[in-house]
Parts: C-alpha cells; structure tokens; sequence
C-alpha cells in the first residue's frame, strides 16, 4: 500500500510539474510575441520627434494595417486648420484601433503625409504624438512631404500598422 501511495504521489508530483513548465512556457511564449520598438546606438535619438527608428514584430502575431486616416469627421466634413485635421486623423485612427480591439499602445509603424510639411506642423505633429503615446515608445514611422492628398483641402493623412496578440 506504502508503494502504492508513493508512486501516486510521483506521478500527481510529474504531472504538476509537467503542467507548470507548459503554463510557464505559454506565458514566456506571450510575453516574447510582445512587439518592440528600438533606437539603436549609432542613430540619433528620435524621440524628440515622437518615433523610434525600429520596430520588430515577433512571429505570431497579427498584423492588422489601417488605411490612411484624414481629417474628416464621420461626416465628411474637412475643417480648413492643420492641427484640427490632424487631431481628428489620430481620433479616426482611435476608432479604427478599438474595432479590432486595440490602442495605440498597439502601433508598431505609422506613415504620415503632410501637405506643404515645414517646422510649424512637425511641431503640431510631435505635441500630438507626445500626447498619444506619452511613455515615448514611439512606433516607427515615416513622414512623407506631399504637395496634394485624395481629397481637395485635405493636409494629412497617416496609416497605421499595429499588432493584435
């Protein structure tokens, strides 16, 4: 009986061993697929301008690509102030974001086109993105300078691409 008992305890012993290590490897799995963004040395710091220069997306997980956001509200209206449609692009990226589940803290690339781009609009640019992602882990992005978008009074529009885990 003694032995009986003993072998029992091994083996309830094994097994909950056993499913620690797959609960502790699902975990590590899941804190792993986590993507990150990097600045490596050699580049300059980005951060003043609200982007980091890599992100790396690990394998398995989801992408999901939203088109270019402009400044029309829900309908369709287009108001004439750049810093107005540019607040208005982040609050449709928002609401593109929260239908599939995610945040900004999600983003892993944007890409950003300004009509007539100069200093005054980087900085409107640069306030916004301090205010949506203000633990500076900017997604990577590229700003594109560009004399017209798709619609006539149209000055930004920015894509995103973010990662569902």
């Amino acid at each position: 009986m003694i032995r009986r008992n003993t072998l029992i305890s091994v083996m309830v012993l094994a097994l909950a061993g056993a499913l620690f290590i797959i609960f502790k490897s699902i975990n590590m799995e899941k804190e792993t697929k986590a993507p990150m963004v990097i600045n490596p040395p050699g580049l300059y710091d980005p951060a003043p301008n609200a982007y980091s220069h890599i992100a790396v997306v690990p394998a398995g997980n989801t992408l999901v690509f939203i088109s270019g956001q402009g400044g029309e509200t829900a309908d369709g209206q287009l108001p004439n102030d750049f810093r107005a449609q540019l607040k208005q692009s982040f609050s449709n990226l928002d609401t593109a974001l929260k239908s599939q589940g995610l945040t900004f803290s999600d983003v892993v690339k944007l890409t950003t086109l300004i009509v007539d781009h100069n200093e005054e609009k980087l900085k409107a640019f640069t306030e916004e993105a301090m205010r949506i992602w203000p633990d500076k882990k900017f997604p990577a992005n590229t700003l594109i300078p560009v004399p017209r978008l798709a619609l006539d009074g149209m000055l930004v529009e920015i894509d995103v691409t973010a990662v569902k885990r």
